[in-house]
Formats: structure tokens, C-alpha cells, sequence
């Protein structure tokens, strides 16, 4: 068998300026500042080239870099406004980061609200990409409340939102259904450039199954639970 290196480089993006939660991605969960959790799982892979911090914060840029993160530079202004796409976001570290040190085969995208997710999930993801020619892989959980089971309003009355739905239907009859814990976005760059989406036309999932790995925090509420 020929390993074949693969380069991936590993991105996290934390933002100063978070209204529902201030300060969530230096706020210390368990022994370390929440980011923190998100470089020490991309530590030791062989496959990642480097975990870069992409921050307008100068503060989060500081225990990043203690932590052993690479932070050349602060995110420019109009990169770091509530309107801002991580899209945009991506790619302008991608571009940065290539430029400098040379093309990657793959982005992937570590949100620092998933602290819990396991190296080995991470792992399992790129071996994945790997193995499925590149094709984007994206983070799934089996989704709690199933889309055939949802409701909307239509005037006063509540109808089912799905014209074929399965309300009154025994779950395990139902197709299982999955959603987007945003744990793990892995994407060649060709196809973030070409899609300007993470999830691209033929996605991988990588299935998530112990509930904690897919904690995603975004409220007080959701730090409490992850602590």
C-alpha cells in the first residue's frame, strides 16, 4: 500500500465580537478556554500541515498562539462584521495561507463552539475524504426532532409542514433523517472556490453518534450543558 501524504490545513474561525455569548471562545470550559479544545483535537494528525487561527481579536489571537496554533495575521475589518460569511471568511485564509506556504488538498473547518469532538472522529473524517477522492465530508448527527413530524402555521391552524408526513407514524417506520452538528467541514479548495459552500454536490457524511461530540455552543444556556 502507497500513502500517499495528503496536506490538509486545519481552520479555526472565532470572532471577537459574538452577541448571544461574549467572549465565548476564550471563556474557560472545564481546564482551558474553549477554543483551545478545538486545536489540541487537530494536534498529532499526521495529515493536518497546520492549524491556523482566523481572528480579528487580539486577545483570542494571544491564547491561540500559546495554545500552538499558527496566527500570522489579524482578519481584516470587513471580515470580521456580524454580516460577514464564513465563506468569505474560508477563503480569504485559504488564500492567505496558500500563498505563503504553498496548496492544500483540503480545508477543514473546526467551529471552536464543538469542543467535544473526538480525535479519532476527526480522523475518521480526512481517512474519509481520503478515500472518496476528495469529496466534501460534513459532520451529521441523527436529527432529534424528525422533519416528517414538523408543523407550521397556515392562518390559525397548525398543518403538517411536509406534504408527506408521517405524523402518527412509529419513528422507526420513518427514513432516518440527519442534521448539520457542525462539528467537521472537510472540502478540497477547488470546490469551496467553485461552490462557495462547504457542502458540495456529492457530500460525504461523517456520522456522529455519542451526543456530546455533537454539542454546539451558542448560548449561555448550551455552555452550561457542555460544563
Amino acid at each position: 500500500k502507497i500513502h500517499i501524504s495528503m496536506r490538509i490545513l486545519a481552520l479555526i474561525t472565532a470572532r471577537g465580537g459574538s452577541k448571544r455569548l461574549p467572549g465565548k471562545n476564550i471563556r474557560t470550559l472545564g481546564s482551558k478556554p474553549l477554543i483551545v479544545w478545538s486545536i489540541d483535537v487537530a494536534k498529532d494528525i499526521p495529515e493536518i500541515c497546520d492549524i491556523l487561527v482566523s481572528s480579528d481579536d487580539p486577545a483570542i489571537a494571544a491564547v491561540c498562539k500559546d495554545a500552538g496554533a499558527y496566527v500570522p495575521w489579524l482578519r481584516p475589518a470587513e471580515l470580521a462584521t456580524d454580516t460577514a460569511s464564513s465563506i468569505n471568511v474560508a477563503l480569504h485564509a485559504l488564500d492567505s495561507y496558500e500563498a505563503e506556504k504553498g496548496a492544500v488538498d483540503g480545508l477543514l473547518l473546526l467551529q471552536p463552539t464543538s469542543p467535544f469532538r473526538a480525535q479519532t472522529t476527526v480522523q475518521q473524517g480526512i481517512d474519509l475524504f481520503a478515500k472518496h477522492g476528495h469529496q466534501p465530508v460534513l459532520g451529521v448527527s441523527t436529527t432529534h426532532a424528525h422533519p416528517m413530524w414538523t408543523l407550521k402555521m397556515e392562518g390559525v391552524y397548525l398543518v403538517p409542514f411536509m406534504q408527506e408526513h408521517g405524523i402518527g407514524t412509529r419513528s422507526q417506520n420513518l427514513p432516518s433523517a440527519y442534521v448539520v452538528n457542525g462539528s467537521f467541514y472537510l472540502i478540497s479548495p477547488s470546490e469551496l472556490r467553485a461552490c462557495r459552500s462547504f457542502v458540495g454536490s456529492k457530500t460525504i457524511p461523517l456520522l456522529i453518534k455519542p451526543p456530546q461530540e455533537a454539542v454546539d455552543i451558542d448560548t449561555e444556556w448550551d455552555f452550561r450543558m457542555a460544563e
